[in-house]
């Protein structure tokens, strides 16, 4: 038995589209192979008109569901697995997979999970904030020109996920962490290493990211980020005490001589 993607798990993610009917396109691709949860975040232009007309009636279900945010954070904080696309590599996207891979992933990740894939602008693509929300990224691979419009970005995933399953019954897939559970843990935890001294304060998203990939490859659950949190929170709650005992220590000292 061939088990598929839970394509009402999948949710796709356009962020600062440019044109409507990118979008329209985009939610008739998605809707040929089986998805319909569309997410638009801050869009340039948002004409129904058009993005109607290129989604045609067939998708119209589609368009009526749209949710539209106006800050990735907030868009993608009830997500478990969030998957970014790039056409760039290198620098803060160095560990990137093919599409094809991703979707044999989450065909098990998408029993108990939801998941997130984002597509960016049709001219500067994810920016780099939009890349540290991410568990993982895919690149498309093309020939030498590696541009994809975006609604072509959009099928072209979308196929992989509807070809993608796991033979024989997959094991038990655990609930992850949600974006806003990790987001929480990472300031947390960026917080007390600023406090302490183990990373710079004047860029400390640098040292950040390194841990960021770290725990990403761990697949955090909502039980471990609650561990870490309440690690955390002791070592918070120590160093307020050791701070005020050698401070009553000094008084008493004073006091003596």
């Amino acid at each position: 038995m061939v088990q598929r993607v839970n394509s009402d798990n999948i949710t796709i993610v356009m962020v600062r589209p440019r044109f409507p009917e990118n979008i329209g396109s985009a939610a008739r691709a998605m809707l040929n192979m089986g998805i319909k949860n569309l997410v638009v975040i801050s869009p340039e232009n948002y004409d129904l008109e058009k993005i109607r007309k290129l989604a045609t009636h067939f998708a119209s279900d589609v368009i009526d569901g749209i949710a539209i945010f106006e800050n990735v954070k907030e868009a993608l904080a009830s997500y478990n697995y969030v998957v970014g696309t790039t056409a760039r590599l290198g620098g803060e996207r160095a560990l990137v997979s093919s599409p094809s891979d991703m979707a044999k992933r989450l065909a098990e990740l998408s029993q108990n999970n939801k998941i997130a894939i984002l597509f960016g602008s049709e001219d500067k693509g994810l920016l780099n904030e939009d890349i540290r929300l991410c568990h993982e990224l895919i690149n498309i691979p093309s020939s030498d020109f590696s541009s994809f419009n975006v609604s072509q970005a959009v099928l072209l995933v979308c196929y992989e996920l509807f070809l993608a399953g796991l033979e024989d019954k997959t094991k038990f897939s655990p609930r992850l962490a949600s974006r806003h559970e990790l987001d929480g843990m990472y300031e947390q935890v960026k917080d007390i290493l600023i406090r302490i001294d183990y990373i710079n304060n004047e860029n400390p998203d640098y040292w950040m990211n390194k841990l960021r990939h770290y725990f990403t490859r761990l697949k955090l659950k909502a039980g471990e980020v609650s561990i870490i949190r309440g690690i955390c929170r002791q070592i918070d709650w120590y160093g307020k005490s050791s701070y005020k005992k050698g401070a009553e220590d000094k008084i008493n000292q004073r006091d003596i001589l």
